[in-house]
């Protein structure tokens, strides 16, 4: 059988840090197309020396940049990661069997994201598994839909899962993941008002709340110590800003 090829796909901006520990989890790829929006640091060239294909486009939303990525790769599978994320040994060998078999059982591959936070990798709660969807056949499927923020892939054809964790390394302190979260916030709170949605007082009250009590308590983020508990206020206080933003604009106010 002929071996199938894959492009690798990232976005980036400002990532030097992080960029090479990316790509040198995705040796494996027979390309890395990398998008960049404008970086002030070296990450472009660092990942010139690595032998990714570099491109420039102005930012526009999250879904669009990376299905910009998808179409400028060569190959038809593509993988497409965020420069904070590394593919772990195990889902590195799942691909390759995946690949081995000519990927004949799927359109698509989702697997497990495990976040790293302040120090060690969160396992529970909210936090994990956190499926993806990133390896796919971009024939059938890509970064559809018009949300630009929190966005999917999807494909025509069956999905299956592969063993193993795409690593995340999200946040390089608390100030950012607050500050990432107020941008994701307002971007989400434009995209529900954009379509009609409101912000009733049972969802500014009651939806943060569900949120902690869901990830903390039933999905167990209390397992992870002082991180899990962390992790689920922050991400509390996220779900709530998206709602009060949607009220203000609800009454023609800028939030």
């Amino acid at each position: 059988m002929t071996r199938i090829p894959i492009s690798a796909c990232i976005i980036t901006l400002n990532e030097a840090d992080r960029i090479d520990d990316c790509l040198a989890s995705l040796a494996f790829c027979d390309e890395v197309v990398v998008v960049d929006s404008g970086s002030t640091d070296d990450t472009c060239a660092r990942a010139e020396a690595r032998g990714a294909r570099v491109l420039q486009r102005p930012f526009d939303g999250f879904r669009s940049q990376k299905a910009f990525a998808v179409a400028q790769a060569t190959h038809d599978w593509v993988l497409c990661l965020d420069a904070d994320e590394r593919v772990d040994a195990t889902l590195r060998a799942s691909i390759e069997a995946a690949r081995a078999g000519g990927f004949a059982t799927a359109a698509g591959y989702r697997f497990a994201r495990l976040s790293e936070y302040f120090g060690a990798f969160l396992r529970h709660g909210n936090a994990y598994p956190d499926r993806v969807l990133r390896l796919f056949d971009r024939r059938r499927g890509g970064w559809r839909g018009e949300r630009e923020i929190h966005e999917a892939v999807s494909v025509d054809g069956p999905v299956r899962t592969l063993a193993g964790n795409l690593e995340h390394h999200p946040y390089r302190s608390l100030s950012e993941q607050l500050a990432k979260q107020e941008r994701y916030a307002q971007m989400m709170a434009e995209h529900l008002h954009a379509r009609g949605k409101r912000a009733t007082l049972g969802r500014i009250l009651l939806s943060p709340w569900w949120r902690f009590v869901r990830g903390y308590l039933l999905r167990g983020g209390f397992l992870d110590g002082w991180r899990g508990l962390l992790y689920a206020l922050v991400r509390v206080e996220y779900v709530r800003r998206k709602f009060l933003k949607l009220w203000l604009l609800e009454r023609g106010y800028r939030p």
